[in-house]
C-alpha cells in the first residue's frame, strides 16, 4: 500500500448521485483477488456503448480525466490511478474498504461539493496530517478521517501491516504475562 501523506491532483468530476459498487466494478469482473488489473473494468459499463466502443461523453474518457464487490471497487479505482474520492456523502462500508485498502474517502458539505461539480479539472491539494482539502480559491476545509485510519495511510500501511509491525511488542507483552 502506498503512503499518503499530500495529495496534489486535478479532478476528475462524475456528476451522479448514489453511485454502488457495481457501477463502479461491475459483478462480471469480480472473479479475481488480485487487485491488479482491475482499472480496466472501472466503470465499464458507462465507460463504454452498448456496441464496445467508447462511450466519449462519459467523463473519465474525456483527455483531462486520464490518468466481495465493495472491497474490488477501491481496488479497481486504485488501480485506475485514483488516490481520493470527494463527495457529499460515502456509505460507511465504501469508506471501511477504501481506508483498509489505501484509497482516501473524503466527505465535504454541499456547497464544496458543488464548487467542485462546477469546476471539473480543479486542481485541489489534500493533505492528510491536518485532514484537509484546499481548493484552488484558497479555501481550505477539514474533512472527518478515523485517527488509526490517518496513521496507516500516512505510514503506507493497512490493518494487517499495523499489526505485524507490532509483533515484537506483542511477543514481548505474551511473555510478561505468561510469567
Amino acid at each position: 500500500m502506498e503512503l499518503i501523506q499530500q495529495i496534489r491532483s486535478r479532478t476528475a468530476v462524475l456528476p451522479y448521485t448514489n453511485i454502488d459498487t457495481d457501477q463502479i466494478i461491475p459483478a462480471r469482473f469480480l472473479r479475481t483477488t488480485s487487485r491488479e488489473g482491475l482499472g480496466q473494468y472501472l466503470f465499464a459499463d458507462w465507460r463504454s456503448n452498448a456496441d464496445g466502443s467508447l462511450n466519449e461523453s462519459f467523463p473519465l474518457n474525456r483527455a483531462e480525466a486520464a490518468g466481495c464487490s465493495s472491497e474490488h471497487a477501491p481496488w479497481a479505482l486504485l488501480d485506475y490511478g485514483f488516490r481520493a474520492v470527494i463527495s457529499t456523502a460515502i456509505a460507511d462500508i465504501f469508506t471501511s474498504n477504501s481506508l483498509k485498502n489505501g484509497l482516501l474517502p473524503i466527505v465535504v458539505d454541499q456547497p464544496i461539493g458543488q464548487w467542485l461539480l462546477e469546476h471539473p479539472g480543479a486542481e485541489v491539494t489534500i493533505d492528510l496530517a491536518s485532514a484537509t482539502l484546499q481548493l484552488p480559491t484558497g479555501l481550505t476545509v477539514s474533512f472527518p478521517i478515523d485517527a488509526f485510519a490517518r496513521y496507516c495511510l500516512s505510514q503506507g500501511v493497512d490493518e494487517l501491516g499495523f499489526l505485524l509491525a507490532q509483533q515484537a511488542k506483542i511477543q514481548a507483552f505474551e511473555r510478561r504475562i505468561r510469567t
